[in-house]
């Protein structure tokens, strides 16, 4: 990788946690676009996100148990009954090809989209 492209991607990644951040979506909905924007194929795309997240996971759980805010057994019940999903979706990624794949990351994005927008309506609201 070139510099130019390190550089571009340290700031595509700022730029997406921050908007992360400020609109409470998941970050992979925003990294995926970024790293295939960055030349990535939809499934290194993917894949790099989910690896991506594991330190941001790592850094919220250690912070947010200093307050007393995680809930173990529920962790642990969810992160168990994720496993069969994440190798389920692993062996789906694999199979479906890149035209189907990014069709369906596009509906995703579009429902989360519809999702913001109808939270935001709702806040409006109140």
């Amino acid at each position: 990788m070139s510099v130019s492209t390190v550089l571009l991607a340290v700031a595509l990644g700022f730029g997406a946690g921050l908007l992360a951040g400020m609109f409470g979506v998941g970050g992979g909905v925003l990294f995926v676009p970024t790293l295939l924007a960055l030349g990535l194929s939809h499934l290194e795309a993917e894949a790099t996100s989910l690896l991506a997240i594991l330190p941001t996971v790592a850094a919220g759980v250690w912070r947010q148990q200093h307050y007393g805010n995680v809930n173990w057994r529920g962790s642990l019940a969810i992160g168990l009954a994720s496993i069969p999903g994440v190798v389920g979706g692993s062996y789906l990624a694999v199979w479906l090809d890149q035209d189907t794949l990014q069709t369906l990351f596009g509906v995703l994005l579009l429902a989360v989209a519809a999702h913001l927008a109808w939270r935001s309506r709702r806040i409006l609201r109140a």
